[in-house]
């Protein structure tokens, strides 16, 4: 019970988490580069940001739960160099604690508006080398052996479009249908980039035709993960690139709400898709999990984002 346990609350943070993250990331980008479309999803985006030290700290129920999550933690399932020098629970915890740390002093900075140009830009820097690591450690290390060069920037692409989805979700009826395809666009750029991700690094590694990328996805090809990769393709990607398609939809506040969930449901599909079947025939006890933990997750992030806006007031947009 305490194996599914954890591991269904490592998927459910993993989820939960691509938000403030990717929203994290698109603060940054506007403070760089400007323009209309950061003063749009500003209502969004911004309470998410807020949410990164909260991240941070559900990251505990990871740390504590390292045996019953990962394999390598208890000395199995990797070579033994790479447990040595990489996969070791105090060099994992280390590498954590410095990105969350770190994209939490950055989301403070950005919200008090303290973050200049450079800031941002430094810290898009930081975001760019830190996922690179962290993207392994959290997904790819519960079933070592596979790797992927693309897989670091295909994390932060479904962050980024889990963001653009949520703030779709939450925008307010007063949104203009300008602003609304300023959002589309967006959702629309970003879902191209995942599906070429994921797409040529299948590909990829198709070509190569090597032993452990082969069993990786092989596994996820097989019943019920073949349905489930095919359920998260349509709902997260074939369904909303269609509906973004038509003017009617992407001026559309209303119907941008209906996109962006299907893309919140897709996201946590994929991520479902990547991490779950890693647990054989735990898998299901880890799912029911990781359902619970994230309704939890999501609770909670209300309750802290009411909080927030009852004590600081509405965050300051600068």
């Amino acid at each position: 019970m305490s194996d599914a346990l954890f591991r269904g609350w490592l998927l459910a943070w993993i989820v939960w988490s691509a938000v403030p993250f990717g929203a994290l990331v698109l603060v940054m980008i506007h403070t760089v580069t400007g323009g209309r479309w950061g003063e749009t999803l500003a209502p969004a985006l911004r309470p998410a940001t807020a949410l990164v030290p909260l991240a941070a700290l559900a990251f505990l129920g990871v740390a504590l739960g390292l045996d019953h999550a990962f394999p390598w933690a208890s000395g199995k399932g990797a070579k033994p160099d790479v447990l040595r020098l990489y996969l070791d629970p105090t060099l994992f915890l280390v590498r954590a604690a410095v990105t969350l740390l770190g994209w939490s002093a950055l989301s403070a900075l950005c919200l008090s508006g303290r973050a200049g140009t450079l800031t941002a830009a430094l810290g898009l820097t930081f975001y760019g080398l830190t996922i690179s690591l962290v993207s392994v450690d959290w997904i790819l290390s519960v079933e070592p052996g596979f790797n992927a060069s693309a897989f670091p920037a295909d994390v932060a692409l479904h962050q980024i479009l889990a963001a653009l989805a949520f703030a779709a979700l939450v925008s307010p009826p007063s949104v203009d249908a300008r602003s609304a395809s300023d959002l589309a666009g967006l959702m629309l750029a970003t879902l191209l980039g995942v599906i070429y991700l994921e797409l040529m690094s299948y590909i990829v590694a198709w070509y190569g035709d090597l032993p452990p990328k082969a069993a990786w996805y092989l596994k996820r090809g097989a019943s019920p993960w073949g349905g489930v990769l095919v359920a998260g393709l349509i709902l997260g990607g074939i369904l909303p690139f269609l509906a973004l398609l038509f003017s009617a939809v992407r001026r559309s506040p209303s119907l941008l709400r209906g996109v962006g969930l299907l893309v919140l449901v897709g996201v946590a599909v994929h991520f479902a898709w990547l991490v779950l079947p890693a647990y054989g025939d735990e898998a299901s006890s880890a799912a029911a999990a990781t359902v619970v933990a994230l309704i939890a997750l999501v609770l909670l992030s209300g309750f802290a984002s009411r909080l927030i806006v009852r004590r600081g007031g509405r965050l300051r947009h600068v």
